[in-house]
């Protein structure tokens, strides 16, 4: 029986973050050929080279994730409002402009963007970290219409309130401050990060063609 991905080359960045791990596994099992990147994105020339190493990419996973501050909105310095967008945004056109010139050619590619549900709620002291996720969010709709034409697909998840390493560990779960967090999400859960890579998988493959340009809630209800 053929698996979903079977040869597809796949590029996922921030490999052993965020959302990496998962998607590793789960793309392994459909039979995806994984390219799974650590390197510093923030170089400007870190995303060409990349996307240049791996050759032919069918289907790039921007997963992007900054260590999430708090701070107020008159706390805000420009080092760290200039560190979410060089961390979360700047790295995101970078890996798109490097991959989609060979999908245009092939009219044939997959671009899906781990985002982030704060974009779609407002949260208190989380302003520079909104502003860069929103911006993400933007971007998708943005080139998901542009590249359409050429039977490409971009979009994203705006997700929330999912186990991953780098947002919500183990450790996290089990202490006070998130068991008051979870009591605000309808489902009354925290997903788990498989439940979250099934679903980066529909949009990685070929079932998700008609898909352009779409932002995804994956958070519970917590936003819609």
């Amino acid at each position: 029986m053929a698996r979903r991905l079977d040869g597809k080359r796949v590029v996922v960045t921030q490999a052993s973050t965020f959302m990496g791990p998962a998607i590793w596994e789960v793309f392994s099992e459909e039979g995806a050929i994984l390219v799974a990147d650590d390197r510093d994105l923030t170089q400007v020339d870190a995303a060409q080279n990349l996307i240049d190493e791996a050759g032919h990419v069918d289907v790039l996973v921007a997963n992007l994730a900054a260590t999430l501050p708090w701070s107020s909105v008159t706390d805000t310095t420009d080092e760290l409002w200039s560190e979410m967008f060089d961390v979360m945004v700047h790295p995101l056109h970078r890996l798109v402009r490097a991959a989609m010139p060979q999908m245009i050619e092939r009219r044939k590619g997959k671009i899906i963007v781990m985002g982030s549900i704060s974009a779609r709620r407002g949260m208190p002291d989380r302003s520079a970290y909104s502003a860069a996720r929103g911006a993400q969010l933007a971007y998708v709709q943005a080139v998901g219409v542009e590249v359409a034409p050429h039977n490409v697909q971009v979009n994203a998840l705006a997700q929330g309130f999912v186990e991953n390493p780098s947002y919500f560990s183990p450790d996290y779960i089990e202490t006070p401050e998130f068991k008051e967090r979870l009591k605000s999400v309808p489902a009354g859960r925290l997903a788990t990060a498989r439940e979250d890579a099934l679903f980066v998988l529909f949009l990685a493959s070929d079932e998700s063609d008609f898909f352009v340009g779409q932002v995804f809630p994956f958070a519970g209800g917590w936003a819609t």
